[in-house]
């Protein structure tokens, strides 16, 4: 098996040791379910309610608020259409960005066929949402605003407490995908002042097939899935007991260690950057300064994203073009159009995403990589 350099984190990370470690007894010994009365189901049960008391406890949140699904996408559908449920024959009106991941935007294309009103609004080059554009935007028939934490594409970091705030004052509930966030720069919800917030484990080193919903208590949400009583009845099913303790002990991991790999994934994107800028390449950075470590989305002129991850991928090199969640998708990435790259640079747009145990060498063996590719 040739050797491989794996440069794209956003759009899955590997399971952690210590993930795997805490899974095993879930798969292996303790099966029960843990709905059950008897004495078998005790420890699944427990294990449960110590990961919702550990999340809660990451990102400030009561355990209470906690309810796990599937991962981001149905923590995103649960967030918005749950709302609009909520709101059936009230609030008509739900507002959102364009640069959002699939999960919401065609959860709002969802909301339109059922005779709901939305509205996206614009972002700056830098892939910022601006305050004003919400304001305006908002209306008393407003039911929900939702802004992701952080793009998954250019890892721009939006204002989302000025924005919740804003959501707030006019009457209306704010969700926040933070699927790129979590884990990666620190959450607190209060603090935030969000009301609903989605996450998944597999972007930060857990299991994949897992994630959960914030919830602010107070904040009334209609279920999609109906059954049992399973998650307060929010989510009913039976519970993937090691998946939630995987999430858990992965997420305990990376909060404990969140300053030092922002700072070593800094360091790698840094020397990424420099690097081609010294080999003389024409590229556009996206994104804001203020952005998740290690993510780097680049426009290269006159050149293909297409071509680039194909030829790359032949050199042991793993990395993205436009949105990784849409692989079959070889126009220019919604994402890209919404920040305005120009033309000449749109198609050329790949996505090098950093996790702690690449190395420098493996950014320079990534540098010279495109640098042959673009000038054979």
């Amino acid at each position: 098996m040739k050797f491989v350099i794996y440069a794209d984190h956003a759009a899955t990370t590997p399971l952690s040791p210590t993930a795997l470690d805490a899974m095993r007894p879930f798969l292996e010994q303790e099966y029960g379910n843990p709905s059950t009365l008897y004495s078998l189901a005790r420890k699944p049960r427990r294990a449960i309610n110590d990961a919702r008391a550990l999340i809660a406890e990451a990102i400030n949140a009561d355990p209470s608020e906690i309810y796990f699904t599937s991962g981001g996408s149905e923590s995103d559908n649960l967030a918005i259409k749950g709302i609009a449920l909520r709101f059936l024959g009230q609030k008509k009106r739900f507002i959102t960005s364009s640069i959002e991941h699939h999960a919401v935007l065609h959860s709002f294309e969802a909301l339109r066929r059922y005779g709901f009103s939305t509205t996206e609004l614009p972002v700056e080059r830098d892939g910022v949402i601006q305050c004003d554009e919400l304001s305006a935007a908002m209306t008393p028939d407003t039911a929900l605003v939702s802004i992701m934490l952080a793009n998954n594409e250019i890892a721009t970091i939006e204002p989302v407490k000025a924005l919740a705030e804003i959501a707030h004052a006019n009457g209306a509930v704010f969700h926040t995908d933070a699927v790129q966030a979590v884990s990666h720069v620190p959450i607190d919800v209060k603090a935030l002042n969000v009301d609903l917030l989605s996450a998944s484990a597999h972007k930060f080193n857990g299991p994949k097939g897992i994630g959960f919903l914030y919830v602010r208590n107070g904040v009334a949400l209609e279920p999609l899935i109906h059954g049992g009583g399973q998650e307060s009845g929010m989510r009913p099913g039976t519970e993937n007991v090691a998946g939630i303790v995987g999430m858990a002990a992965a997420l305990k991991e990376h909060i404990g260690k969140l300053d030092a790999e922002a700072r070593y994934l800094n360091l790698l994107q840094k020397k990424f950057i420099n690097g081609l800028r010294a080999k003389g390449l024409d590229f556009i950075e996206n994104g804001s300064t203020n952005r998740i470590p290690g993510n780097v989305s680049l426009s290269f002129g006159n050149a293909s994203g297409e071509v680039l991850l194909h030829r790359l991928d032949l050199m042991g090199i793993s990395i993205a073009t436009g949105s990784a969640c849409n692989s079959k998708e070889t126009t220019v990435s919604h994402v890209i159009q919404a920040i305005g790259v120009p033309e000449k640079y749109a198609n050329g747009t790949i996505r090098v995403s950093f996790g702690p145990e690449n190395t420098e060498d493996e950014v320079l063996t990534i540098i010279e990589g495109i640098y042959k590719i673009l000038n054979p």
